[in-house]
């Protein structure tokens, strides 16, 4: 069954304890950071977290999706594949 980019976003949202949000907007910093402990990728906190671009790019490159980026050739949002992948690995 196909699923929307709205319904893959907040099946890893629930996945890594996140709340469910109506319509589809784009992961918080939050939610990547969930993301990114759910996957192994540890990210440098310091009182702030990292820019949305670094914690995708580390995403990415934690669950082997493509070539790595870096975070400055990431994605401004994940592809409908990636969100499928990034599923996978938080399930």
């Amino acid at each position: 069954m196909a699923h929307t980019v709205g319904e893959l976003r907040n099946a890893i949202r629930e996945a890594v304890g996140r709340f469910e949000r109506e319509g589809s907007p784009a992961f918080t910093k939050e939610d990547l950071a969930a993301v990114c402990d759910a996957v192994g990728y540890e990210i440098e906190t310091g009182g702030r977290l990292p820019p949305k671009a670094e914690m995708r790019a580390g995403i990415l490159g934690t669950i082997d999706v493509g070539d790595a980026p870096t975070p400055s050739d990431a994605p401004s949002s994940f592809r409908k594949d990636e969100l499928e992948a990034i599923l996978a690995a938080v399930q």
